[in-house]
């Protein structure tokens, strides 16, 4: 079926060390892909764990810059997304820091993905609390730092992705920001399944049936792949050709609507961005 419209994967990352960076923004055009949001890869897999504040800048501006070069290519546009993965929390007690120190260097972390956002080359913040198992110090940790992203997100006027553990029950996490003063459709949950509550759900692309599933509900969503970019694990999570092949489909079966929700009016909705016009 004809489609001319933009066609936005929510959740990408590229690797521009060791993955395949730009190849991959390629393989996404060559389907009909149009606009990414390009989230910093863990500093450790980039350069290392940080110690400072300044240690943060690198990793984020080698992310700036790739997404900067897959802006020229794409019929679109790119835009970097930049955060600190909450496993972050963990590598660094794991390397002898107190759990409460590692929050404050986290929050510092945060703090410079803001002024990005505030000073122009980002467009959001990534932020979250770990996905598996932890102690009750590092869990509290964890939501400090989250909340910490909700209010400086809410001081420069930007939304907040969030890398959490399972489920679909959010709603107290959504509380939470609006409490830092942010609205909660500009909170976003990477990796949902369709019936994520509170926050705006970013569905991973596995299952057809969760993108039917969010599209009946009625709720403003997106979708995603979480392309990890790893030499080591070509395609995973995603491969980047999946949003595309997804966004066919959906046209297909007849979900226009699911289409023009996920990738106009919820993208301006929640990020402010016009897809349609920076095509």
């Amino acid at each position: 079926m004809d489609y001319d419209g933009p066609v936005l994967d929510n959740h990408l990352h590229l690797d521009p060390v060791t993955g395949r960076g730009l190849d991959a923004v390629e393989e996404f055009m060559e389907v009909g892909g149009t606009h990414l949001l390009v989230l910093n890869k863990p500093s450790w897999h980039l350069t290392g764990l940080p110690e400072s504040r300044e240690d943060f800048h690198e990793p984020l501006e080698l992310t700036i810059d790739i997404t900067l070069e897959a802006n020229a290519m794409l019929p679109g546009r790119a835009w970097p997304v930049l955060g600190v993965h909450p496993a972050l929390i963990s590598r660094l007690v794991d390397d002898g820091m107190a759990p409460g120190e590692a929050r404050e260097l986290m929050k510092e972390g945060i703090e410079v993905c803001a002024e990005y956002v505030a000073d122009g080359p980002a467009l959001a913040i990534k932020s979250g609390r770990p996905h598996y198992e932890v102690s009750e110090a590092v869990w509290d940790a964890s939501n400090a730092v989250m909340r910490h992203a909700f209010a400086c997100a809410a001081e420069v006027g930007c939304a907040v992705q969030l890398h959490t553990e399972g489920g679909e029950e959010f709603e107290e996490v959504a509380e939470w920001a609006e409490t830092e003063g942010l609205p909660r459709e500009q909170v976003v949950k990477h990796y949902s399944t369709g019936g994520v509550e509170g926050p705006v759900p970013s569905v991973i692309c596995t299952e057809k049936e969760e993108l039917v599933r969010a599209h009946e509900r009625g709720v403003p969503f997106l979708m995603e792949t979480d392309f990890i970019d790893d030499p080591d694990r070509p395609g995973a999570v995603l491969g980047p050709k999946t949003v595309p092949r997804r966004v066919r489909w959906l046209l297909e079966e007849g979900y226009d609507d699911a289409v023009q929700n996920a990738h106009v009016d919820t993208p301006a909705r929640v990020y402010g961005i016009d897809t349609e016009g920076t095509l």
